[in-house]
């Protein structure tokens, strides 16, 4: 069994190393309904500096057509799922007769909110993400039933609440309450899983800019999820490309909303602190 595991080992790393070409993100400014310049590069946070001295968007991992179609809020399917939710952000639902707006106003009372995401709730005494802080106030404000985690409504309000915080930069705590739940991820983003025994920094940290296969390895940033993938043509959750991402090590993968991708959401988005909010973005 250790044979076989050395023998995948080498292969995995052979694929991240021998016969790749290297393609660094590309020169390019992404300036938004030509009205809002986006942060998508700049310098690593102090906590990163010992890893690397700049951090990139994905967007600059893209092909010419897809970092284009992001520019433009017409171009961008994703903008379909945030119309869709600006409905849902309206409508009374649930037993208490209370919309989103009943207790919001409109939803760019929202703006400022999605940077700094995931937090620490005081009143819940634990890390919450967005999508949990949704189906808290569904159940306990409105009465109403929680949506699916990485279902396409609640994505759809993730995308809604990310879109009106857009060019505002990431900005999440790591310290204070947050900080256990902020090592924890920062562990599970280091730890090599599965039979290829690979691990998030061994593609995202060690081998960002190298193309494998069709793809373009990014650093792995979330700035801009939701993300509309081209692949699946829908909003795609960060857990749910978590859960990809470690599926394709070849382990036993998390549950979305679990704690465990919970603190990897946590480290993972603190290593983008000064990127722009992007979502919804467009990927491959």
């Amino acid at each position: 069994m250790q044979k076989i595991k050395t023998v995948l080992g080498t292969c995995a790393a052979m694929a991240l190393t021998a016969g790749v070409a290297m393609a660094g993100p590309a020169e390019d400014k992404l300036i938004l309904n030509e009205e809002i310049e986006m942060v998508t590069v700049t310098t690593a946070p102090d906590h990163m500096s010992d890893a690397m001295d700049t951090i990139y968007s994905g967007w600059h991992f893209r092909g010419v057509e897809t970092r284009a179609m992001q520019s433009d809020d017409f171009d961008n399917p994703g903008m379909i799922a945030v119309e869709q939710a600006e409905d849902a952000w309206n409508t009374v639902d649930g037993s208490e007769g209370k919309s989103c707006a009943s207790c919001h106003d409109g939803s760019d009372s929202m703006a400022g909110v999605k940077p700094v995401y995931p937090k620490w709730s005081e009143a819940a005494g634990e890390v919450r993400t967005l999508e949990h802080q949704i189906n808290d106030c569904r159940e306990n404000r409105m009465g109403a039933e929680k949506w699916k985690y990485t279902g396409g409504t609640m994505q759809g309000m993730v995308a809604l609440i990310a879109s009106v915080s857009r060019g505002m930069p990431v900005n999440v705590a790591i310290d204070g309450p947050a900080q256990s739940m902020w090592e924890q991820g920062k562990e599970l983003y280091y730890t090599r899983t599965g039979q290829l025994e690979l691990s998030c920094a061994n593609c995202h940290e060690d081998n960002y800019g190298m193309m494998i296969r069709a793809d373009h390895l990014s650093q792995g940033q979330i700035n801009g999820f939701p993300v509309y993938r081209l692949k699946n043509t829908k909003l795609n959750s960060v857990h749910a490309r978590f859960k990809g991402c470690v599926r394709d090590t070849r382990a036993e993968t998390y549950k979305p909303g679990g704690q465990e991708f919970i603190a990897l959401e946590l480290y993972v988005t603190s290593r983008g602190n000064g990127l722009s909010v992007e979502g919804p973005s467009i990927r491959n």
